[in-house]
């Protein structure tokens, strides 16, 4: 059973990771989520759910306004050609639905097998935001936190230039 929002700021409070959330109307685009910038300080992200032709897994975690290079970044990771993951296989391995990949998620990410792809461009920013395992939320939370976050699920990060 995939993690509620509860698990989650439970997972975050006993890390010591400080949060603030931001309830809304569900945003499944970066464009539509674009009318709280004004509300919520930091930087966005977009997240990507993508699959190797062997299926081997990478959740990418980009600044909401970088290009990722769907061409260029396999080769960096020595993976093959990136098709996104069916909706199916997100619910399986990160327990979210289309539209709410966030890094979060890899609290539910029982398995390893997910590669983790952050954006060096967020790096740049104390704060970074992403939804609490649903789209109807924003949570705000130190950018070092995020990646203690994903490291604490398990999965070493690895820091590159997605573009």
């Amino acid at each position: 059973m995939p993690a509620s929002r509860a698990q989650l700021f439970a997972r975050l409070e006993e890390l010591g990771i400080a949060s603030f959330t931001v309830e809304h109307e569900p945003m499944f685009t970066v464009e539509q989520s674009q009318a709280l910038r004004g509300a919520l300080p930091g930087t966005h992200t977009k997240n990507l759910f993508l699959v190797d032709k062997d299926g081997r897994m990478v959740l990418v975690v980009a600044k909401e306004d970088s290009k990722v290079d769907l061409k260029s970044l396999p080769a960096k990771l020595g993976l093959g050609r990136f098709s996104f993951g069916k909706p199916d296989r997100l619910g399986e391995v990160l327990g979210v639905e289309p539209g709410s990949v966030t890094p979060f998620a890899l609290i539910n990410a029982t398995s390893r097998e997910v590669r983790v792809v952050v954006d060096r461009a967020l790096l740049a920013f104390d704060e970074v935001n992403a939804h609490p395992l649903e789209n109807s939320a924003t949570t705000r939370l130190r950018t070092e936190d995020l990646l203690r976050f994903i490291r604490a699920c398990g999965h070493e990060p690895l820091i590159l230039d997605v573009g």
